[in-house]
């Protein structure tokens, strides 16, 4: 049994557009705590928020088996139709990073007229894991000699993960024999990677990481496939510097399914990271977050209602090649 809640605005009606919220990776609930769905209802549009399973005021376990919360959300979307009563327009589904993977996964089945997509990836869990490593060494300023190395052992930690531990260990004692000692070793994170470099291979082996062991991740999911099948217009709104899920990757493959014919709109918002927050930056490489970035909000509300007022903050769209 999940908790919802519908959000509208006080002059709601037939022409009132109304979307649904695909969480992020977090493992808390949203209504009440996102600032998100207030920023749109402020707006003018209707908003219906719910806590994923195993949050908040939801039952179940907490997962991140996209498939599965993509159901979740077909469902909220259903509900949130019939709550709302007839006051709604276009509806759309919103998500906002992992959230990104969930919404056009069901796309369809909530019959959505549209998706928006913040800074979400094309990528999967491996190719995101890889790419995150990628740039939190060269922000540190290491050189291809270190990248190569990292994205070898990238390529283990992938085989580890998907195998739930079966394939890949021995790799890793010999990674953990030979550069652990490098003054980069430390620095790698990455989503998993980090947590594996720095366990125990024999722990691994036995127990594997029990913050990960439950989360029921479907490895077959290909995130092409996945996007060729919406056929509804998409916004993707993208930080130039997010650490946690580099945009390079997405941003060559939605240029491809443009090219293929999905309608498809990205704005990028520079000198901005994850979850669209302006940061300053010391010499050290840490960042100090500080709003975030102007235009974001409007942004989205505006491609929302089916209108643009072209200039948002430190935003550039992107046009197709």
């Amino acid at each position: 049994m999940l908790a919802g809640r519908l959000l509208e605005p006080v002059d709601a009606d037939e022409t009132t557009p109304l979307i649904i919220y695909a969480h992020g990776s977090e493992n808390a609930g949203w209504i009440g705590s996102s600032r998100d769905p207030y920023q749109m209802v402020g707006r003018g549009i209707s908003v219906f928020v719910y806590d994923k399973r195993g949050t908040g005021l939801s039952e179940g376990k907490y997962s991140q088996n996209f498939p599965r919360l993509a159901d979740d959300l077909a469902a909220a979307a259903a509900e949130a139709k019939r709550i709302a009563g007839g006051r709604f327009g276009r509806v759309g589904l919103v998500g906002l990073s992992q959230g990104g993977w969930v919404a056009p996964l069901a796309a369809e089945k909530a019959q959505a007229d549209f998706i928006v997509i913040g800074y979400g990836l094309v990528a999967d869990i491996r190719e995101e894991d890889a790419d995150q490593v990628q740039k939190e060494l060269r922000d540190a300023g290491y050189d291809a000699s270190v990248l190569g190395l990292a994205r070898a052992i990238t390529d283990v930690t992938a085989r580890i993960a998907a195998s739930q531990y079966t394939d890949g260990l021995d790799e890793l004692a010999e990674i953990q024999r030979r550069y652990s000692s490098k003054e980069w070793f430390p620095l790698i994170r990455g989503s998993y990677t980090g947590v594996f470099l720095n366990s125990s291979v024999d722990d691994l082996r036995e127990h594997g990481v029990p913050q990960f062991n439950d989360l029921d991740i479907d490895w077959t999911l290909e995130p092409m496939s996945v996007l060729r099948g919406v056929k509804v217009p998409q916004l993707w709104v993208l930080a130039d510097e997010d650490r946690e899920a580099p945009i390079d990757l997405t941003l060559q493959r939605l240029q491809t399914l443009r090219n293929e014919g999905s309608e498809i709109d990205i704005t990028i918002f520079s000198n901005t990271d994850h979850g669209m927050w302006e940061y300053d930056q010391a010499s050290d490489g840490t960042r100090d977050y500080l709003r975030i970035t102007a235009g974001y909000y409007d942004l989205i509300a505006d491609y929302i209602k089916g209108r643009s007022r072209g200039v948002y903050g430190r935003s550039a769209s992107v046009e197709g090649n």
